[in-house]
């Protein structure tokens, strides 16, 4: 049976850090008995640079905060209209290594939007998901006492132009797209739903991972 894992839908727009730091106290916390959880949220704009992140990448953040951040990989951005979901897993339950647990999300992401006629792919130089080369997702996590946080965030139906302004994941020239672009007319909350109930399934192919 697929692995059991909590949704909780967080409320307007989450503040980033605040975010980070309830994530991380739930990682501390939590013991073998801890369920898992997926938290799905949107966050005000925001430039989050990962634990690899290098400062050039940033190219203009204009008045777009830039936040420093604990999870893998380089730059991106947050917004309205982007589905956020942080996933946070008992690695050793799952049965998954972190390069495991990438594609376990990967996976729920391409299969999501392939309900929607969308053909996505992973990679394995990037991680993330990408439609005819541009991105529509993008993944970092951090594990932390065997735990997992951070996650993904699925680009739905925002505004685009802040990718422009940096180099996303520190790729110069990647080109950024949203299902909206794409032509799916899904909210982001529906969005979250569909992908929610993909995880589980996506979490138990990858076992072993």
């Amino acid at each position: 049976m697929p692995p059991a894992i909590r949704v909780r839908w967080l409320p307007g727009l989450a503040d980033y850090a605040a975010t980070v730091a309830a994530m991380q106290d739930f990682t501390a916390r939590r013991d073998a008995g801890t369920a898992d959880e997926a938290w799905l949220l949107e966050h005000p704009p925001v430039y989050t640079l990962g634990l690899a992140g290098r400062p050039e990448h940033v190219l203009a953040p204009g008045d777009i905060p830039v936040v420093r951040t604990d999870r893998g990989g380089q730059v991106t951005y947050h917004g309205p209209g982007q589905l956020v979901a942080y996933t946070l897993v008992d690695l050793r339950r799952a049965g998954l290594s972190v390069r495991g647990l990438v594609l376990a999300l990967e996976d729920a992401v391409i299969r999501t939007v392939a309900g929607y006629g969308i053909s996505a792919t992973g990679r394995r130089d990037a991680p993330g998901v990408y439609v005819d080369g541009a991105k529509l997702a993008s993944l970092g996590l951090r594990v932390r006492r065997g735990g997992s946080y951070h996650g993904l965030a699925l680009n739905v139906a925002m505004d685009l132009g802040p990718f422009g302004r940096i180099d996303p994941c520190g790729h110069r020239g990647q080109t950024v797209t949203d299902l909206a672009t794409l032509g799916v007319t899904r909210t982001v909350r529906g969005v979250g739903d569909d992908l929610a109930a993909q995880l589980p399934e996506s979490l138990a192919r990858l076992r072993g991972s």
